[in-house]
């Protein structure tokens, strides 16, 4: 098949998209083909893909095409009608939830999961106030860009919204660790609570993603989100668990990244994973707060939950189960980290090595005494990798931290190129700066 040039398809996308539509890479990539853990350009040129957590488990996995397929070609309707896939997903799905999360609804994307959230919680507590870390990112609607304070300029001018500081035991405040670095955070969050008391809005829930994924996929002090959690539900609000990132076992051993602090979250959020690719989000809570919400507002998405998008959620939930991706993670995981800290042993822009499963924050520095964010480093880093065959992107307020999430079907065939590879761009990216 012949494809357009890349710099014509990107004028061209110019004029229809506008110039501020975001691409990665200085040179923009034109995939035209995925297959497990591979994409190709144009060219015919085949790149690891360690970023793109949407192919959950692989791209185009022949189980997932077969079922979206097949029900494509049989039925596709909204869900006002009765139909045995949605109810069958939702099944699987809340098994694996602890007992008190034991109703679902259906969104098409995680920016609509989380709005359904905050709706849902503030018409449950009676109150407006959300809290979230200073770096948060949970969607692009109205009402979540609110949230936004890593990326959107809803969130800067928003009563309704009040942050505390990352949770973080790398870039910690006054060489605070242990207890008294907790301590730090958590008075900041009770900070947070008497400032939206303080706005008569009152704190409806504290919502953020587990593995704190959008921040830099940082170690927050042991106990922090258990005790965060018991300050804000003291305060009256709920605990909004965002696994748009985190979920279907990316952090390996668990299904659900909340479950790593040991508290069951009031509501969970879903996304990205959830069908492949396929368009489905979803809002996990308890039966109550389910069935009180939809007495109060209706909630009805004409895409949301198909027939088609739960034969492909359903179809993701098998091959994690069949191909025991879970476990696949836990090793992978170990085996990639295990790799980037021997990295770290031998390049000095390596400043911290974070690993959860089969996701990965690698910090760099400039000077791992200072810890001065190697933001330049990082994006050139980024970029080498890529012409080296390897996608890999970058986070962090400087967005100095490389983000690795591949799909669980990762194998250590693919960590050893990804190691191999990561490791000549390193010593690439230092000549040159050294240069």
């Amino acid at each position: 098949m012949n494809h357009p040039s890349t710099s014509n398809l990107l004028q061209r996308r110019y004029r229809v998209l506008g110039s501020h539509s975001p691409l990665f890479y200085e040179e923009p990539l034109q995939l035209v083909r995925g297959e497990d853990v591979w994409v190709y350009d144009a060219d015919g040129k085949r790149y690891l893909d360690t970023y793109n957590n949407v192919p959950h488990v692989g791209h185009c996995h022949p189980h997932v095409v077969q079922a979206i397929s097949q029900q494509a070609g049989t039925l596709n309707t909204h869900t006002r009608y009765l139909h045995e896939n949605v109810v069958n997903y939702a099944e699987r799905l809340l098994a694996k939830f602890a007992p008190s999360l034991s109703m679902a609804m259906f969104a098409c994307t995680g920016s609509e999961a989380n709005e359904v959230a905050l709706r849902m919680a503030r018409h449950a507590t009676g109150k407006q106030g959300i809290i979230v870390t200073d770096f948060a990112y949970h969607g692009n609607t109205a009402a979540v860009a609110e949230l936004g304070t890593g990326f959107m300029p809803e969130a800067q001018n928003s009563q309704r919204v009040v942050s505390f500081p990352i949770p973080d035991t790398y870039r910690t405040p006054d060489g605070l660790s242990g207890e008294a670095l907790a301590n730090h955070y958590l008075q900041a969050v009770q900070r947070a609570i008497d400032t939206l008391e303080a706005r008569g809005l009152g704190v409806a829930g504290i919502l953020i993603c587990p593995d704190f994924a959008n921040e830099g996929l940082v170690y927050e002090p042991d106990g922090f989100i258990a005790r965060a959690v018991a300050q804000v539900r003291q305060a009256g609000g709920l605990y909004i668990a965002d696994e748009v990132q985190g979920g279907f076992g990316r952090t390996g051993r668990y299904w659900w990244s909340h479950e790593w602090a040991g508290v069951t979250p009031d509501i969970v959020t879903l996304g990205k994973p959830m069908g492949n690719g396929h368009p489905i989000s979803g809002v996990i809570a308890s039966e109550s707060l389910i069935e009180s919400f939809g007495e109060w507002g209706l909630y009805f998405n004409t895409f949301a939950g198909n027939p088609v998008s739960c034969a492909a959620a359903s179809a993701v939930l098998d091959v994690l189960e069949n191909e025991n991706l879970l476990q696949n993670a836990v090793e992978t995981g170990a085996y990639i980290a295990a790799g980037l800290r021997e990295l770290q042993s031998r390049h000095e822009l390596i400043g911290d090595v974070r690993d959860k499963g089969l996701f990965f924050g690698v910090e760099l520095v400039r000077d791992r005494d200072t810890k001065a964010a190697a933001e330049t480093e990082a994006r050139d880093l980024v970029n080498a990798m890529k012409q080296a065959g390897v996608l890999i992107s970058s986070i962090g307020k400087q967005n100095q931290i490389l983000k690795l999430r591949p799909p669980m079907s990762f194998r250590r065939e693919h960590a050893d190129l990804l190691l191999e590879r990561l490791d000549a761009c390193l010593h690439q990216v230092t000549e040159a700066r050294r240069g």
